[in-house]
């Protein structure tokens, strides 16, 4: 059966048809027959074309003096009385021409060329309603579904003040640029949601929006309800996080939970809790996810590379975060993967560290376990000059782009000086949009770089000498020792899995040194003045006496 024709060409005499193509393309990619007339096609071979053809959609363009489209546009307004049947008229040029254009009352769709690859997709896959506005997934797996191939755009949003993130939750929805707006509460509200008598009221606001009530959740919920209508998540918190989940869910249907497995404790200082513990709350807290359906982010590797972590921890934390979630019930599972940590890595080697992470997290992925990519730039690599950061933000989006992600984890350009405001957050959305447009069809695949496959291939040997030797030295003590918060804790005491940034004390010593060799970071001998893989790393803890057999702590919970 014959699918719905699009028709397109350039008329009077424009020769401008790159548009006109493109648009076609992305027709025949979801299905349509299409027909190009070409450039310079007069008013009355579009007509008798359209006659001929009566195709479902024509597209016109013109790109020349506006004055100049005015007679053309009101030629083929009275020409196309003739047809038997109407076709959609779509008229595309640039902003001044689609402006006289529009006040023709003519077309049934304008676009002015400020519109991104996203918006025709929408468009054409609501062809059977073209002229309906679009509905916008209330899901993240819907909502990737319904863009695909063009990625989600998320980013972090809170204002010290409530009212004024409210405002900017409604202005960052109309601008229709971002699909997930990420809340960042302040400490307070992560903290002292149900205990609001321990609130420290001299920290309000600091580091996020202060949200003191579930009726403040749902209003900041309900401000995003214009414009495209983006998706709302919000960190897990830190205390009683399964309510605060609950919370989250009922007030602003979070979209996915994001959660460490190994940090927010005594590890890094940021609570109180033990590693087994807080790991052990973290593996149910992706259980309370998973039996709701709600997706899960693990927020794990970019730790270990932001503390020092040298790639191969890095790249063995991107599996055992993945492995937990699988292994506790969650079924669409939200890979992330920041780049540029640490900052001074070059592209190619970070690019190939991320790629590794890659392809041991999809070897997970079967029916009931599903992988999303998410990328990001890495904090640490945006600079405090404003302008120098949003040339690091499009160069580090293009990076990420080998990835195919599914969703872009946007940093604002300012988050090197000041939280981003809603004109940052647009502005560094249009960036990010920017390159996609650009690389999203035909960009070139840095990934088959000779030397970013030679890292990767000696990354993924590597991680898995570490994965092998945790699975086979746990192996007496441990059913599951990569998914055993017992195991993953005593790895960490003892420094196989370990960061220079982490304090070294009577709980955690570990010896690991890491150094920036040739644009990766490595483990590094300081005594010899040279990197070490693995099995030399590992035999470095035999040595030190770090590998005595495990002696297990009970749980304090």
């Amino acid at each position: 059966m014959k699918q719905k024709l699009f028709m397109a060409a350039s008329i009077g005499n424009c020769v401008h048809v790159a548009g006109a193509v493109h648009f076609l393309n992305l027709a025949a990619n979801e299905g349509y027959d299409t027909l190009f007339l070409g450039p310079a096609v007069s008013i009355d071979t579009l007509i008798e074309k359209a006659k001929q053809y009566q195709p479902y959609l024509v597209s016109v363009g013109y790109r020349l003096t506006p004055e100049n489209v005015v007679p053309l546009i009101r030629a083929l307004k009275q020409q196309s009385a003739a047809l038997n049947c109407k076709p959609v008229w779509v008229f595309a040029g640039t902003r001044p021409v689609a402006q006289l254009a529009a006040k023709e009352d003519f077309f049934d769709l304008i676009f002015d060329g400020t519109e991104d690859v996203d918006a025709c997709i929408a468009f054409l896959r609501g062809m059977d309603n073209p002229l309906q506005t679009a509905q916008h997934a209330d899901t993240l797996v819907e909502r990737i579904m319904q863009k695909q191939p063009y990625p989600l755009l998320r980013h972090h949003f809170g204002l010290p003040s409530f009212s004024q993130t409210e405002a900017g939750i409604g202005e960052i929805a109309r601008a229709n640029v971002l699909d997930v707006i990420s809340l960042g509460p302040d400490q307070n509200t992560q903290q002292f949601f149900y205990h609001p008598a321990l609130r420290d009221p001299k920290m309000d606001g600091a580091g996020g929006v202060p949200i003191r009530s579930e009726e403040e959740f749902a209003r900041l919920k309900a401000a995003s309800r214009q414009g495209n209508f983006p998706l709302m998540r919000c960190y897990s918190g830190t205390a009683n996080v399964f309510a605060f989940a609950d919370t989250l869910r009922r007030t602003i249907n979070n979209a996915w939970c994001a959660v460490p497995l190994c940090w927010y404790n005594e590890l890094d200082g940021r609570g109180e809790r033990t590693l087994e513990v807080s790991i052990t709350e973290a593996q149910q807290l992706m259980r309370w996810h998973g039996q709701r359906g709600i997706p899960v982010e693990v927020n794990e590797p970019h730790h270990w590379g932001l503390r020092d972590a040298h790639d191969v921890i890095s790249v063995a934390m991107a599996y055992i975060s993945a492995y937990n979630a699988k292994a506790y019930g969650v079924q669409d599972y939200i890979a992330q993967y920041m780049c540029n940590v640490p900052g001074s890595m070059s592209f190619s080697m970070d690019l190939a560290k991320i790629l590794a992470q890659r392809e041991l997290v999809e070897q997970l992925a079967d029916s009931g376990f599903r992988t999303w990519r998410q990328v990001r730039a890495g904090l640490p690599f945006l600079s405090g000059d404003l302008d120098v950061a949003k040339g690091q933000l499009a160069a580090s989006t293009y990076l990420s782009m080998a990835l195919s992600p599914h969703i872009i984890h946007v940093v604002g350009y300012s988050e090197a000086e000041h939280a981003a405001t809603p004109q940052v957050v647009i502005e560094s959305c249009k960036i990010v949009r920017g390159v996609i447009r650009s690389v999203l069809y035909g960009g070139a695949n840095a990934a088959c770089d000779p030397c970013v496959v030679a890292r990767k291939e000696l990354l993924l040997k590597e991680a898995e000498v570490l994965l092998s030797f945790i699975r086979e030295r746990y192996a007496p003590y441990s059913p599951d020792p990569l998914a055993d918060p017992h195991v993953i804790a005593d790895c960490i005491r003892r420094g196989i899995l370990d960061a220079p940034h982490i304090l070294k004390n009577g709980k955690f010593y570990g010896i690991l040194q890491t150094r920036m060799v040739d644009g990766c970071c490595v483990a590094w001998d300081d005594e010899k003045k040279q990197p070490m893989n693995e099995t030399q790393r590992l035999q470095a803890l035999y040595d030190a006496g770090n590998l005595s057999l495990p002696n297990w702590e009970a749980p304090a919970c």
